[in-house]
C-alpha cells in the first residue's frame, strides 16, 4: 500500500540501468516519491526509462537530474563516482540525500570523500543492496527487484545521523533488510562471498570455453553446471570495474581459495581417499547448514 505522504517531493535517478530503474519503479510503487527525473550517458537510455515509466523526465547532465531533487541515486559503474558526485556538488540542495548502489565501498567513500564539500559529505549515505539479475539495462528492471534484499550502508564518521535515518527508513519501505558495515568490512566480505565466486565463474567459462572441444563438452552440461556459472553472465564493465576496485580483498580471497584447492588436488595426486571424504563433507556440512540472509 502506498504512503499518503512521500517521503521525497522529488528523485533524481543518476544512472538508468537495472539497478537505477528497478529503485525508481519501487520508489513509485511505495508513493515514498512524487517525481522521479533521470539521467544516463546515451539518449537510448533514458529514452527507454521514459518508456518504461521509470521517469517522468529526462536531462542529458548529471547536474540537471541532481538540481531540485531532495534524493539523488547514483547507479553507475563505481568507477564513474568520483567524477559524477563533482558533477553533481553545485547542483545539490542542502540537505539532499545522496546514496549509491556500488559493489564496493572503500573507493566510493574515498571518492565521495575528494567530491564533496564539507556540507553535502555528511549527507552521502554509501549504500549496497544485495540484488540484481544477470541482465543488464532498463528494459529489464522490476519494481520487486530489491524486495527482501539485504541492504548494506556503510556510514562514516563525518555522516549526518539524520540522512543515515532517512537512507534505513527508506529501504525499510521497500521492504529490505539493513545493515550496517565499515566500508573495510564490506569489502572484505563480500571479496570473499560474491567478487572471488564471480572471478571463478569467469576463469571456469574461459577454461572450457578455450579447450578445442569447448562447446561440445558445454552441450553436456547439466543443471549443476548451469547454477554454478550463471553469474559469469554478469555485465561485463561493471564486474571489470568491481574486480580493479576490490583487487586486494579479492586477490586475498583468491589466495585462500587456491590453498583449498592445493588441499584437494593433493589428494587426488596421492589418492588420499580419506582426507579427499573429509574436505568433501566439511563443505557440504557447511552448505547444508547456511542458510542465505541469516
Amino acid at each position: 500500500m502506498a504512503n499518503t505522504k512521500p517521503m521525497f517531493r522529488q528523485l533524481g535517478l543518476i544512472g538508468c540501468g537495472l539497478m537505477g530503474g528497478s529503485f525508481a519503479l519501487a520508489v513509485r510503487r511505495a508513493g515514498l516519491v512524487e517525481r522521479v527525473v533521470g539521467y544516463s550517458p546515451t539518449a537510448r537510455s533514458r529514452d527507454a526509462a521514459l518508456a518504461l515509466g521509470a521517469i517522468d523526465a529526462a536531462f542529458d547532465t548529471p547536474a540537471a537530474a541532481a538540481r531540485g531533487s531532495d534524493l539523488v541515486l547514483l547507479a553507475l559503474p563505481v568507477a564513474r563516482t568520483e567524477a559524477t558526485l563533482r558533477a553533481i556538488c553545485d547542483a545539490l540542495a542542502p540537505e539532499t540525500l545522496v546514496m549509491d548502489v556500488g559493489s564496493t565501498k572503500t573507493d566510493v567513500v574515498q571518492a565521495a570523500a575528494a567530491a564533496l564539500g564539507d556540507a553535502r559529505l555528511p549527507w552521502f549515505v554509501p549504500a549496497h543492496p544485495i540484488a540484481g539479475k544477470a541482465q543488464a539495462g532498463v528494459a529489464h528492471a522490476q519494481a520487486d527487484l530489491y524486495q527482501n534484499c539485504l541492504v548494506v550502508l556503510t556510514p562514516g564518521t563525518m555522516t549526518n545521523v539524520l540522512a543515515l535515518a532517512k537512507a534505513r527508513q527508506l529501504w525499510e519501505a521497500l521492504q529490505c533488510r539493513v545493515r550496517d558495515m565499515t566500508p573495510a568490512a564490506h569489502d572484505a566480505g563480500f571479496a570473499a562471498v560474491s567478487h572471488l565466486p564471480h572471478l571463478l565463474a569467469f576463469a571456469l567459462m574461459n577454461t572450457i570455453t578455450e579447450q578445442p572441444d569447448g562447446a561440445e563438452l558445454l552441450s553436456l552440461a547439466g543443471p549443476g553446471f548451469r547454477d554454478f556459472s550463471r553469474i559469469a553472465e554478469g555485465d561485463p564493465a561493471l564486474w571489470r570495474d568491481v574486480l580493479l576496485a576490490n583487487r586486494a580483498q579479492v586477490q586475498a580471497q583468491s589466495a585462500l581459495f587456491r590453498a583449498q584447492l592445493d588441499l584437494l588436488e593433493h589428494c587426488l595426486e596421492h589418492g588420499d581417499s580419506a582426507q579427499l571424504t573429509t574436505l568433501i563433507n566439511q563443505a557440504s556440512s557447511a552448505r547444508a547448514a547456511w542458510k542465505m540472509g541469516g
